[in-house]
């Protein structure tokens, strides 16, 4: 799946907080295109026809264009009457019966990737509540994103490593291991979510594990950070968990695994097959 694609999911789910936080009716939004400086319109939501759907908006043009120019909100009271911004989509925007709207950009380390827009079909001013809860759903959205960005760059970066065999280098790859299993579930997107999970896979040995042995999922992720030397504290904060948790899940993997100790834990998994 595509960065966009991916994108595109977490542009859905903010879209459907928006109205729901401001009251706002109506709910747009688009990603920033590869190589491009226009915001391609994908996602749709509380609108009554397909106007606005796969619109081009050019950085500086129109309302989110100008959010785009200036790395930064903006709002108008009566979109085809404004004179604060540009008119090269009055024809869309009045096919949807918009009047009222607001454009918030979505920036990722310094650089717009996107943008969200709620609007009326009644000319008024839109208030500070509702611009701060449009703020507040973009900012999910980088998150999502910096995640996702994090993601890809360690999945590349295994792909592109080769297997050696010297100490260093396991030790490199069991922090890869551990740092994309404590990432997949952050993932809204499931492609990548299985892209990830797969890239694990492909860094443990070509063992035979043993059928007696199942770890759940985040008995594994556990062990992977341990694996890694991770403290327990130090794991917690990896996968998002309490410290209490990270216990809970490392003494049902250690009786699993019939360990007496993490480290026992971790080569009983290595041996299984398990992890790196």
């Amino acid at each position: 799946m595509s960065v966009n694609a991916g994108g595109a999911v977490e542009i859905r789910r903010a879209l459907v907080r928006l109205r729901r936080t401001t009251g706002l009716p109506v709910a747009f939004g688009g990603l920033v295109e590869p190589d491009r400086s226009r915001i391609r319109i994908s996602e749709l939501s509380g609108t009554g026809t397909t106007s606005l759907l796969a619109l081009a908006v050019t950085s500086g043009n129109g309302l989110g264009g100008k959010a785009v120019a200036l790395a930064r909100p903006c709002a108008v009271a009566d979109y085809s009457m404004s004179r604060q911004i540009s008119h090269e989509y009055d024809a869309a925007v009045a096919a949807e019966g918009l009047r009222s709207v607001l454009a918030v950009p979505v920036v990722v380390r310094r650089r717009v990737r996107g943008v969200l827009y709620g609007a009326l079909r009644d000319a008024r001013p839109l208030g500070d509540r509702m611009l701060t809860a449009a703020v507040d759903a973009a900012r999910d959205v980088e998150q999502a994103l910096v995640v996702d960005d994090e993601a890809r760059d360690v999945l590349v970066a295994v792909r592109a490593t080769p297997r050696r065999d010297d100490s260093a280098t396991w030790e490199q790859v069991r922090e890869a291991h551990a740092a994309l299993r404590a990432l997949a579930p952050r993932i809204g997107d499931p492609a990548l979510r299985a892209d990830l999970l797969d890239a694990c896979a492909l860094l443990t040995p070509d063992a035979v594990t043993s059928k007696s042995i199942a770890l759940a999922p985040r008995e594994l992720d556990v062990l992977a950070c341990v694996a890694a030397g991770a403290t327990n504290a130090a794991a917690a904060g990896r996968l998002g968990v309490g410290a209490e948790t990270v216990k809970a899940y490392l003494r049902s993997a250690m009786r699993k695994l019939g360990a007496r100790t993490r480290g026992e834990a971790v080569v009983a998994a290595r041996r299984a097959g398990l992890l790196p």
